[in-house]
């Protein structure tokens, strides 16, 4: 499946970083002593250098230069590797500031990062695409929706993808017309991979026939998994009961291991957090009081898991609290001027902290929505209640990769896209995805984008 074949494109960008990194220290240290480093020479540096490796390569995981679209791309994410590598080098200098290590870090440091970059730019934009080269491979797809279609672009308009859609068969009502019209596909154009809506009832119709192709050495990849592998959500169009059911496990918590460290890793870190971020409560107590003198906190209820309700305080960023009461599904409340940067900064979310210590959030899930809002969805967006299966989170994957946020008004439309964000987290929740949401969310308030 093309799923296998990104992991092993992101396995094989990892480890060619790592060689760029282990490189460049080589050259460096040559350019640094006038000769090519003798093995005493590289095991005194290799040692130190090799924690940076591992958090060079966590930098990079979280900037996407390992994402499924990086892989695709084969190149194109100069601009990425750049900021990565500038965040890089602020880290490599406070490390070997404080770590007590041989080389010097004014000198071998500037050199290191000047070749490391040329390398992985040689290597990124060069050598990758000449080692994940491969002949594209001629496939069908059989459904009719619209996740399908963006599915069909997306493979269509990038080379890179080892696979082209040759014919876009629409299911028929008759099964046998469906079936003519794939049997007719793969005899003339020769596919040997068909990609097929499974959950369609035309195609599952057509389920048997589609059987018997496996035994001629064709393969049958179901869509929304394939769609799911690349645009990192869950087409909602595909999902049905059946796809809950099969799901079922995770999402109510069954994995008993994983929510057990996860609890004690809320209360850890919250608590630890939470106590941290008492010494700027002054601070941003002082500010809104000078701003419009107007409350700190505003206390909201929140749909929380398994639908019970929690309350959630936050400091007031808003000209006063609406409590999600809103007139013509649009709230009237403006933004202060205080709000806009703890808002942009995540800093309003502080005082959650404790809820997720007492146990009603976690640090990482679905958003808790405002119970008149979530009404709302519930009666608009088919499945919408599945999110508040789990415990809703302070961040969370929707928040990291859904870029048109709704605040403070009814919007079914980028909601039921937001939804499709929160099923694949509900899906595929682990300690690996945790901290990539974890990584991505720092990169973000870092960088001033918000989630």
């Amino acid at each position: 499946m093309n799923q296998i074949a990104n992991t092993k494109g992101a396995s094989v960008l990892i480890a060619g970083d790592l060689i760029a990194y282990i490189f460049s220290l080589i050259v460096t240290l040559s350019v640094r002593y006038g000769r090519v480093p003798d093995q005493n020479l590289l095991l005194n540096h290799l040692p130190s250098f090799s924690v940076l490796f591992i958090v060079f390569i966590l930098v990079n995981f979280s900037a996407g230069l390992y994402d499924k679209q990086s892989v695709a791309i084969r190149g194109g994410v100069r601009s990425l590797l750049l900021k990565a590598q500038v965040i890089n080098v602020i880290l490599g200098i406070i490390f070997f500031y404080l770590a007590p290590v041989t080389i010097a870090p004014k000198a071998n440091l500037i050199i290191y990062f000047i070749v490391s970059t040329f390398f992985l730019f040689i290597w990124r934009d060069v050598m990758f695409p000449v080692v994940s080269s491969s002949k594209r491979q001629p496939a069908v797809i059989v459904g009719d929706n619209e996740d399908l279609r963006d599915l069909l672009d997306e493979i269509n308009t990038r080379s890179s993808y080892g696979m082209v859609f040759v014919e876009h068969i629409v299911p028929r009502t008759s099964v046998n017309e469906t079936v003519i019209a794939i049997a007719e596909a793969v005899r003339i154009s020769g596919v040997t991979v068909i990609v097929a809506d499974l959950h369609n009832p035309n195609v599952e119709a057509a389920m048997p026939f589609l059987y018997s192709l496996i035994f001629s050495g064709v393969q049958v990849i179901d869509a929304s998994k394939m769609y799911e592998a690349l645009f990192d959500r869950v087409p909602l169009s595909m999902v049905g009961e059946r796809w809950l059911v099969e799901n079922s496990a995770t999402a109510l918590g069954t994995r008993r291991i994983y929510d057990i460290l996860k609890r004690l890793t809320d209360v850890v870190i919250g608590g630890i957090l939470g106590i941290i971020s008492l010494t700027v409560y002054p601070f941003i107590y002082l500010a809104i009081k000078l701003d419009d003198g107007g409350a700190i906190f505003i206390h909201q209820e929140r749909v929380g898991m398994k639908g019970v309700p929690i309350k959630i305080t936050k400091f007031r960023g808003m000209t006063s609290d609406d409590k999600g009461e809103y007139a013509g599904g649009k709230s009237k409340l403006e933004i202060t001027r205080v709000g806009k940067f703890i808002r942009m900064t995540r800093i309003d979310e502080l005082p959650q902290l404790w809820s997720i210590v007492k146990g009603e959030q976690s640090l990482i899930g679905p958003r808790p929505e405002l119970p008149p809002l979530a009404r709302v969805y519930e009666n608009e967006i088919p499945y919408y209640n599945v999110r508040h299966l789990i415990k809703p989170g302070l961040s969370g994957w929707a928040q990291i990769y859904h870029e048109a946020h709704p605040h403070h008004a009814v919007a079914v439309k980028d909601t039921r896209d937001k939804l499709s964000y929160d099923l694949f987290y509900i899906k595929n929740r682990s300690f690996l995805l945790d901290l990539k949401i974890v990584l991505q969310t720092l990169k973000a308030i870092l960088s001033k984008q918000g989630v």
